[in-house]
């Protein structure tokens, strides 16, 4: 019965925590209030546009955010009892990681917020918000923002991270799509979002620069828990971290170099970031050898559905984009998958020990 009994000194811990996300809640509450109040005093709002609850809200969410989960991430250094589920053997976070980390995050609420203003507007056309209303609607939605970030930033774990990246990835890209001055950029490729000088181009380009950012981090916790006890496996562990990190970049450098003033840098980046992932997803059995031979297999089959999926591309059944769209999710889906399976081979090589220290550790925590 005590081994699935809570010990009273974790119970704390998490009580704690979630005070703590309570209070900064209602503290980022009191202040956006005021501030809004001083903002809206003497007029009506608008939904969404310049000057609007929308726009007060995804800004100032947005700021929030990069200084809760900065602030939280310090936290975790010193003041917080239940230790860092980051913390892996052989992985450090810097502090650009953390930077790449809390842009993702403002990003998100930015974004999210200004889709969510935009879609009430089209609810309620032609509807305004009254200023103590909209006061108190800012301050609700920011306290919220807060809370969630400060309770992701604490329990961040590499499963966690790698679902922010896909979030913040969709996120950023629908967003461009939506925003695009042309339409019919779909008829052209998916790098057409970052070739105008509006806001769409700025989403697309820093969606992608931050998405390889992160991923360089992802690429850390994905072969840090990969088996090195022969130099051959050491060799085939680094390859796979320099591929990981190499995709990473490449993904940046799209963004670095938009398509219609650095064609042919944006493009090696685009194909050096298949051809990098095609290698790695093919030689992924000689590099890490302990890894499920099921994961290996999926590997080759997206390699084979991105084969055919070019071969249409050059018939011209597809067009660049729906390519592009497709590789992107498999790349991505297979990025998610090798965390869970060389988190599975942490477990795999302690044995059944993480179970059995269970009792342990609770009567002595």
């Amino acid at each position: 019965m005590s081994s699935v009994t809570s010990p009273p000194g974790r119970e704390l811990d998490t009580r704690s925590i979630e005070s703590a996300a309570l209070l900064l809640g209602g503290a980022v509450f009191v202040v956006v209030a005021l501030v809004g109040l001083l903002l809206f005093w003497g007029h009506d709002v608008p939904i969404a546009g310049p000057g609007s609850v929308g726009q007060f809200v995804a800004l100032t969410a947005a700021l929030i955010s990069v200084v809760v989960f900065v602030a939280a991430r310090l936290m975790m250094r010193s003041a917080l009892p239940t230790g860092d589920r980051l913390r892996v053997p052989g992985v450090r976070l810097h502090w650009y990681d953390i930077g790449a980390l809390a842009l993702a995050f403002a990003a998100i609420a930015l974004l999210g917020w200004l889709g969510f203003a935009g879609l009430l507007e089209k609810s309620f056309q032609g509807a305004v918000v009254f200023p103590v209303s909209a006061a108190a609607l800012s301050a609700a939605a920011v306290a919220v923002t807060a809370y969630a970030v400060f309770l992701a930033a604490v329990n961040l774990t590499p499963m966690l991270l790698s679902l922010v990246l896909v979030v913040f990835l969709v996120v950023g890209c629908f967003a461009s799509m939506l925003s695009a001055t042309d339409p019919l950029w779909w008829q052209k490729n998916l790098s057409t979002l970052g070739i105008s000088d509006d806001i769409s181009a700025l989403a697309f380009n820093l969606t992608v620069i931050i998405g390889g950012a992160i991923v360089t981090v992802i690429a850390h916790y994905a072969t840090a828990n990969i088996p090195a006890d022969e130099r051959a496996r050491e060799r085939g562990r680094r390859f796979v971290h320099g591929a990981l990190v190499l995709i990473g970049v490449l993904l940046a450098c799209v963004g670095i170099f938009p398509v219609d003033r650095f064609l042919t840098a944006h493009n090696i980046a685009a194909t050096g970031m298949a051809i990098t992932f095609v290698v790695l997803a093919v030689g992924l059995g000689s590099f890490a050898p302990t890894l499920p031979r099921v994961f290996v297999l999926l590997g080759y089959a997206y390699v084979g559905i991105i084969v055919v999926l070019a071969a249409l591309f050059v018939t011209g059944y597809y067009n660049l984009t729906a390519v592009e769209l497709i590789a992107f999710l498999l790349i991505f889906s297979w990025l998610i998958v090798l965390l869970r399976n060389t988190g599975a081979e942490r477990v795999a090589q302690e044995g059944t020990r993480p179970y059995r220290r269970v009792p342990s550790s609770r009567e002595n925590p």
